[in-house]
């Protein structure tokens, strides 16, 4: 699940769902709680603060994906 912003989506964009970092209190409906599901954003630590509050909402089936997109391109 990509929480990086619409404009750094367009930049560089892997697929899966999209739900903004500052979304996804109004969005947690979207997101599935039975399956693991890989959160990721530029460099890894907004997914880690997103990951944190929504285990504070109930959730606990996250991953996050480590160093981000920036890692991801470094790797290809």
């Amino acid at each position: 699940m990509d929480i990086r912003e619409a404009w750094e989506r367009e930049y560089f964009n892997i697929g899966g769902i999209h739900i903004p970092m500052g979304e996804l209190g109004n969005r947690l409906e979207e997101i599935m709680q039975k399956k693991p599901v890989v959160l990721y954003c530029e460099k890894g630590v907004r997914s880690v603060i997103a990951i944190q509050r929504l285990e504070a909402a109930g959730f606990h089936n996250f991953i996050n994906l480590g160093g981000g997109m920036k890692a991801w391109k470094a790797m290809m």
